[in-house]
């Protein structure tokens, strides 16, 4: 074959070993979704997405070499996760920063969002927002795959730290509210706060036929104070007569005994 053929052949089959070549180090990035995760339903007529942050494009922003741009990420978050339940207002999602910036080996990421609700005559009835940050540092010798695997984690801060946020400040506006404390009734008896007291019968259970007793309160009364003793204090002539009344003697003058001759009248008496 004559030379020339080998060149012209080598010429057209270079762009193809090279695309073979470097199709090795291309990986298929799935897009960043979350409608595996619970719905955050709001008592709004509509939910409106806004994004009021652009990326430049030029370094040191990296953004857009990005599989899976933040700023798309986080409209995906939006439109998966939040649904409108109710006849009237609006809620506003907003993307406040989505910045992906190189400075050497390192990678800083930042994300912000806030979510609004307002009136139909565009009074602001509540507010929410939502940041988080990240940075990444060494070899980035596959930067793609380091910029989606960084957006990737943020956004899985950003998921949380949003519902939070949403739950603390919005939690009037939402119809899916938590789960409620368990009632009383069906708390089990080593639950502390709001347990049942000993006696009471729970939910589900049988109740006894016997009444329930009314309440005694325990029968600890302090001692009786030491009484003094019998013995009276006074003089056994003096002392006052044991007997009852209706059995005490009746009471008699003793009679007069005029002095003998040879003593004379005490000063309170004369002779009869």
């Amino acid at each position: 074959m004559p030379p020339a053929n080998l060149n012209r052949r080598f010429v057209l089959l270079l762009p193809l070993a090279l695309a073979a070549c470097g199709g090795n180090d291309e990986v298929a990035f799935n897009a960043l979704r979350y409608n595996d995760l619970p719905p955050i339903q709001l008592n709004v007529a509509s939910v409106k997405i806004e994004q009021r942050f652009v990326p430049s494009g030029v370094p040191p922003d990296v953004s857009n070499q990005d599989p899976s741009p933040p700023v798309e990420a986080l409209k995906a978050m939006a439109g998966d996760r939040l649904q409108a339940f109710g006849t009237a207002n609006q809620a506003v999602f907003a993307i406040l920063d989505a910045t992906l910036t190189r400075e050497g080996n390192v990678i800083l990421g930042s994300m912000a969002v806030s979510l609004t609700i307002l009136s139909d005559t565009g009074t602001q009835l509540g507010f929410a927002e939502a940041r988080v940050q990240s940075r990444h540092t060494g070899q980035l010798d596959h930067l793609r795959r380091v910029l989606y695997d960084l957006t990737k984690s943020m956004m899985i801060d950003m998921n949380i730290e949003f519902e939070y946020q949403i739950r603390h400040n919005l939690r009037s506006w939402l119809t899916n509210t938590v789960a409620p404390d368990t009632p009383v009734e069906q708390a089990p008896l080593s639950q502390s706060p709001g347990q049942p007291q000993s006696g009471q019968p729970q939910s589900g259970q049988p109740q006894s036929d016997q009444p329930v007793q009314p309440y005694q309160p325990p029968q600890n009364y302090p001692p009786a104070p030491a009484y003094p003793s019998s013995t009276p204090a006074y003089p056994p002539s003096q002392a006052y007569p044991t007997a009852p009344p209706d059995q005490a003697q009746p009471y008699q003058q003793p009679r007069y005994q005029p002095p003998s001759a040879d003593q004379p009248y005490p000063p309170t008496q004369s002779p009869q």
